[in-house]
C-alpha cells in the first residue's frame, strides 16, 4: 500500500486519521526498543489526528498525506519539541517555537508528527549512534548499523513504526540508510528542496525522500520540494518531470580509489547490472576506476570542505571548550577541522567546481551513472566494518553531494550477512525525473520487500 493509497482511506473514512496515529505509537512502544530508532515520542500527536477527523467529517480536505503518522530526525525543528542534535552539549535544548521547513510542509499537507528519531552527533557519520541516546540498530540485523545519518528514520521506515520520516543529506545521509534498510532513497538536486535554516555544510546538504517505494519518494519530493527566501541556490519554478528512460547508462565500482569492491559486494552489483541490461533494456557502459572525478581526491575535499564549515558554524571556541563531551567520531572530526587552514579550504571549494564539470560533462544530458551507493556489506553498530575496523573506503555518496547531481538509491539484493545492498543511479543535474524513471523501472523489474524480514508494512 502506498502513502497515497493510506491518505486516500483516511479521506475516504475507511481509516481514521486517529487509529494511524496509534497504531504508530504503540508499534515504537513495541518495536522501538532493541532498535533504538525513536528517541522522543510526541504527546499531542493523537489530538492533532483527532482534530484531522473532526475537519474530514466536515468536508474539509485534509490534504494528500491525510493523516499519516511523520517521525522527524533530530536535526528538524517541530514546535515544541527540542532539537539536540544527538549531541550532549544541547542535551537541554529548548523546545523550538516553529516548525522546520520540511516538517511544516509535511504537515501542511496532512501528515501528523508523532515523534523524532536518532542520529549521529551533528549528522556527522554514516552510521547513527551518539554519547546523548545511544546506538541504533537495524532491524534487517541488530549486529549492524542501519547506516546514518539518518539512520533513526530508516530503521524506523524498515520496522514499520511510522508511514513516513524525515531524512537530511550532506554526504550520502539519505542513501547510505537507504541501501543499509532495504529502501528507496533520493539526494535531489542541490536547490530542489529550500534549505532554511543554512545548512551546517552550506553548499552540500540537502533534505530528500526516503521511502519503501519510488511511488511514495516521488509523492514525497513533490511534497518537499520548493523555494524559500533566503536560499540563493534554490530553483525557482517547478522541477522538470518528464517521462523517459536514459538514453545512455555508465557503471564504475568506485567513484574514488582502485581497487576491487569485497566480494559479496561486487557479485550484487555485476547482477544489478545484469539486469539493467536484460530487464530494463538499457545496454551498461562500463568505466576505468578513477576515471569519473579528475582533479584530485573528492573525499578529502568533502571532508574538508564539511569539517571546516562545522566547525566554523559551532564557533571555535565552542568546539575547542567541548571537545570531550562529544562523541567520540565528532570529536576525531572537530580535532582535525581545528587544524584546516583556511587555504585548504578555498583551494577545495574551488576544487569544487573541477568535480562538477568533470560529472557534467560525463553525463552529459541523459546518461546516468551506476555505482553500488555502499562499497562494504554494512558497518557494526558502532562504525566499523566488517573486519572490525574503519572502513575509509565504504562510500560512493559525498561526491554528488560536491557536484549536486541528484542521486538515488535503490534495493538490489540482500549481502552474504543478511544486509541489503543498495544500487545508486546518479544523473545530471535537475534531471531528478531521469534516475526516477530508471528506479520505477527497476522496481518493476527487481520488487523488494516494504519493510525487513520479521515486520509488519505500515498500512491497513
Amino acid at each position: 500500500m502506498t502513502l497515497a493509497d493510506l491518505a486516500a482511506a483516511v479521506r475516504a473514512g475507511r481509516v481514521a486519521a486517529a487509529e494511524l496515529v496509534e497504531l504508530s505509537l504503540e508499534r515504537i512502544e513495541r518495536l522501538d526498543p532493541p532498535l533504538n530508532a525513536v528517541i522522543r515520542v510526541r504527546e499531542r500527536a493523537v489530538d492533532d489526528a483527532r482534530e484531522m477527523d473532526d475537519r474530514i467529517a466536515r468536508g474539509e480536505d485534509p490534504g494528500p498525506l491525510a493523516g499519516l503518522p511523520l517521525l522527524v530526525k533530530d536535526m528538524e525543528d517541530v514546535a515544541g519539541m527540542p532539537s539536540t542534535y544527538g549531541s550532549l552539549t544541547l542535551a537541554d535544548a529548548p523546545v523550538a517555537a516553529t516548525d522546520g521547513l520540511v516538517p511544516r510542509r509535511l504537515r501542511a499537507a496532512g501528515a501528523v508528527v508523532v515523534g523524532k528519531t536518532n542520529q549521529p552527533e551533528f549528522a556527522f557519520a554514516g552510521f547513527t549512534t551518539n554519547s546523548l541516546y545511544g546506538t541504533t540498530t537495524n532491524p534487517w540485523g541488530t549486529d549492524w548499523s542501519p547506516g546514518g545519518s539518518s539512520g533513526g528514520s530508516a530503521a524506523a521506515l524498515a520496522s514499520g513504526m511510522a508511514a513516513i520520516a524525515t531524512a537530511t543529506d550532506g554526504g550520502g545521509s539519505i542513501r547510505i540508510p537507504a541501501a543499509f534498510c532495504g529502501l528507496a532513497g533520493l539526494k535531489p538536486t542541490n536547490g530542489v528542496i529550500g534549505r532554511d535554516p543554512i545548512p551546517d555544510w552550506i553548499d552540500l546538504s540537502t533534505v530528500g525522500p526516503l521511502a519503501a517505494s519510488i511511488d511514495d519518494v516521488r509523492l514525497l519530493l513533490s511534497i518537499e520540494a520548493g523555494p524559500v527566501p533566503g536560499d540563493p541556490s534554490a530553483l525557482p519554478f517547478p522541477l522538470p518531470m518528464g517521462d523517459g528512460l536514459p538514453g545512455r547508462a555508465l557503471a564504475v565500482a568506485r567513484l574514488e580509489g582502485a581497487h576491487a569492491l569485497p566480494g559479496g559486494v561486487a557479485a550484487r552489483f555485476d547482477a544489478a547490472l545484469v539486469s539493467v541490461e536484460r530487464d530494463l533494456g538499457l545496454p551498461v557502459e562500463p568505466l576505468d576506476l578513477g576515471s569519473v572525478f579528475r582533479h584530485g581526491s573528492t573525499g578529502d575535499d568533502w571532508f574538508t570542505l564539511c569539517a571546516f564549515e562545522h566547525m566554523h558554524r559551532l564557533g571555535r571556541d565552542f568546539v575547542e571548550a567541548n571537545l570531550e563531551r562529544f562523541s567520540p567520531s565528532f570529536r576525531f572530526t572537530m580535532t582535525l577541522a581545528l587544524e584546516i587552514e583556511p587555504e585548504t579550504y578555498m583551494a577545495a571549494r574551488r576544487r569544487r567546481f573541477d568535480h562538477v564539470r568533470d560529472l557534467d560533462l560525463l553525463l552529459g544530458d541523459d546518461a546516468v551513472l551506476l555505482t553500488p551507493t555502499m562499497c562494504v556489506e554494512g558497518f557494526h553498530p558502532e562504525g566499523t566494518g566488517p573486519e572490525q575496523r574503519e572502513e575509509p573506503d565504504a562510500y560512493n555518496t559525498g561526491e554528488t553531494n560536491i557536484t549536486g547531481h541528484p542521486s538515488l538509491s535503490v534495493p538490489a539484493g540482500v549481502c552474504p550477512n543478511g544486509i541489503p545492498f543498495g544500487l545508486q543511479i546518479t544523473g545530471p543535474r535537475f534531471r531528478d525525473d531521469l534516475v526516477l524513471n530508471l528506479g520505477t523501472a527497476w522496481e518493476s523489474a527487481n520488487p523488494w520487500p516494504p519493510v525487513a524480514p520479521g515486520y509488519e508494512p505500515f498500512e491497513i
